[in-house]
């Protein structure tokens, strides 16, 4: 009798564990995204140099629906992982870059940091940037935001080089 007594409780225990994992993956998804962006040669050396900004479309509202959610019910974006790519050339690294920040915005005046990375190391083709902590749920909710780039390039860069920068951003949201 006593065995059952101590168990009952800690079924109980375990069955809301496990239903709130379930009701969180429910709830949480990823909406990811890839940009390339060509740096032209020209760009002064040891220098926080701007790079020309891109917008990006969120097509957000078809990955919400999809989720069986909206963006009224998005509770919390975050950005979860940002990376660069040289694309093009393939035998391309990140020699001539030494530190870059992207940032964020959807009207010029609202321009938040959106992550970056500094003493990028040397013979590297891929460079895993630190995102921000801010909360990020305008932006995707927005149809479209832009992306702005600050690097500062370590040595001249001798030709074009394509950059591909792949985004994931974790939303919790509840369900229509």
């Amino acid at each position: 009798m006593k065995k059952v007594l101590f168990l009952a409780p800690l079924l109980v225990l375990l069955t809301f564990l496990f239903s709130c994992d379930k009701l969180d993956k429910l709830l949480t998804f990823t909406i990811e995204d890839s940009q390339s962006v060509k740096i032209a040669t020209g760009f002064p050396v040891n220098v926080v140099t701007p790079v020309s900004p891109i917008t990006v479309p969120t097509r957000s509202d078809e990955k919400f629906k999809n989720e069986n959610t909206s963006a009224n019910l998005v509770k919390d974006v975050k950005l979860d992982r940002l990376t660069l790519t040289v694309t093009d050339p393939n035998s391309e690294n990140f020699d001539f870059l030494s530190s870059i920040s992207l940032y964020i915005s959807t009207d010029g005046n609202d321009r938040i940091l959106l992550a970056s990375k500094d003493n990028i190391p040397m013979g590297v083709n891929t460079v895993q940037l630190t995102p921000t902590t801010e909360k990020l749920d305008k932006y995707i909710k927005a149809s479209s935001y832009t992306l702005s780039t600050e690097a500062r390039i370590r040595k001249a860069i001798s030709r074009d080089i394509t950059i591909r920068a792949d985004s994931r951003f974790k939303v919790t949201a509840d369900p229509l």
